[in-house]
């Protein structure tokens, strides 16, 4: 009989704003940007005992050919300001944002992520992006002045920088006595320097420490260096494997690295992106996972999505017809059709021929081949049953510690999973029944990390 704990499941859920997943034309989607959408979301989530909410973030609006697409567009608005709305509507759930490393800078961010932490009783967290995009930094006053090399370099020092201001203050610096009139203890609290490649910054951080003394990070990244980096200082790892062949070893480098640098077993968190299509039976949950990647494949989206590969405009090409027997566009001095959207396939050339050998062997329309080498099939489709099973299975595996779940329709997608799902979880003893702590880390099960004092004196 195994000794082997049982793992509780991790839960989040997310809303990404518009992009290729998105089914904002949907007859039940609600508003991208109002309020009230995102409350549903946060609330429904936390109703389902969730243990974060999650906003992604979009800083410029994609194009195609200089003109902005529907499908891939904006509908995200400043991450911070809704997640402070939030912490005034919700009381258990994790209010996780992403924030660029690339375009801002480590004193304002942590006093932005401080002051959400106090605001929320300790529920912030960041999750930390980078961007080597110049059309997208053309929006910042440096434009888009970081090489790719440089990302991690400038992400690892605003990490540390951030943290370093963080624990500018101890704990008990903050008095307020009324009787004898002290505000705070240490004249120097708050006080910090750091000097680095990147930063060269010094002064007294405003924001006494937080409730979780620093908020949670979360880190994605499956390069060597991005590995390492999410090792060193993440708490959680967003993570792209959902096929236990590849998540199962992903999940073992990650927690080995986490422990060559000194944390303790369990210290890092991870949970891959999860989709679902649910039916009363497994026929009529395939049904809708059919339907919902054809909506994601509008015929618009087939095209931007290849667009962007090829690099040319195909518009002018029938998606019941032969795949283009054209070559892409690789020329360094040549304009990008698609702007703003990450470029996935990094040698162009070699996909698209890839495809068109692809297309040959299996006589496949522009179309097909967009189900073929596009389509995202959806990951746990079947009854509730099914796909409670399934999850809580890939957990107990050690392909995960859990879930990042992303309905396609906004606000009222996550409804179904929360009254369906989650009881049959709870039944498995795989998701809490109430709340056991107060913050975000209480929510993960995960220590508040060591203050490191450096002030400056």
């Amino acid at each position: 009989m195994s000794t082997t704990p049982r793992k509780r499941m991790i839960l989040a859920t997310a809303i990404i704003g518009v992009n290729e997943h998105t089914l904002w034309e949907h007859p039940d989607a609600g508003s991208q940007t109002a309020f009230s959408s995102f409350r549903h979301v946060a609330q429904t989530a936390e109703r389902g005992m969730f243990d974060y909410f999650f906003l992604a973030e979009g800083l410029a609006i994609r194009e195609r050919a200089r003109r902005p697409f529907d499908h891939d567009i904006a509908g995200r608005p400043d991450t911070l300001p809704v997640l402070a709305a939030l912490a005034a509507v919700t009381e258990h759930i994790g209010l996780v944002g992403t924030l660029n490393a690339t375009f801002n800078e480590p004193y304002e961010l942590a006093r932005q992520l401080a002051t959400l932490d106090h605001l929320s009783g300790g529920r912030a967290g960041w999750n930390v992006v980078t961007s080597f995009d110049a059309f997208t930094g053309q929006n910042f006053r440096r434009g888009g002045f970081l090489p790719h090399s440089q990302r991690y370099e400038r992400a690892e020092e605003m990490v540390a920088t951030v943290q370093k201001l963080w624990d500018s203050w101890a704990d008990d610096d903050l008095v307020a006595d009324k009787d004898s009139g002290v505000f705070v203890r240490d004249a120097n609290a708050g006080a910090y320097e750091h000097h680095s490649s990147q930063f060269d910054i010094r002064g007294q951080f405003t924001v006494p420490r937080s409730p979780q003394g620093r908020p949670v990070i979360v880190q994605a990244g499956v390069s060597p260096r991005g590995r390492d980096f999410a090792a060193s200082s993440a708490d959680v790892i967003f993570s792209p494997f959902l096929k236990l062949e590849q998540a199962q070893p992903f999940h073992a480098d990650m927690n080995a690295r986490a422990v060559a640098h000194g944390r303790g077993e369990g210290a890092l968190k991870i949970l891959p992106s999860a989709n679902f299509a649910i039916g009363d039976t497994e026929a009529e949950a395939r049904d809708k996972a059919r339907h919902i990647i054809e909506q994601q494949l509008s015929p618009r989206a087939i095209q931007v999505r290849f667009e962007q590969v090829w690099n040319r405009d195909l518009s002018g090409y029938d998606l019941d017809g032969p795949v283009p027997e054209i070559e892409a566009e690789t020329s360094p001095d040549a304009p990008q059709i698609i702007q703003g959207r990450a470029l996935i396939h990094s040698d162009r050339a070699a996909t698209v021929r890839e495809w068109q050998q692809l297309a040959r062997e299996k006589n496949l329309t522009l179309r097909q081949l967009a189900h073929e080498v596009i389509a995202t099939p959806l990951d746990f489709v079947g009854t509730p049953s099914q796909v409670a099973e399934r999850m809580d299975d890939f957990v107990q595996a050690n392909g995960s510690d859990g879930f990042v779940v992303s309905p396609e329709v906004v606000p009222a997608g996550i409804d179904e999973f929360v009254d369906r799902v989650i009881p049959i979880l709870q039944e498995r003893g795989a998701v809490r029944t109430e709340y056991e702590g107060t913050t975000l880390r209480d929510n993960l099960g995960l220590q508040v990390p060591a203050r490191v004092p450096a002030r400056a004196r």
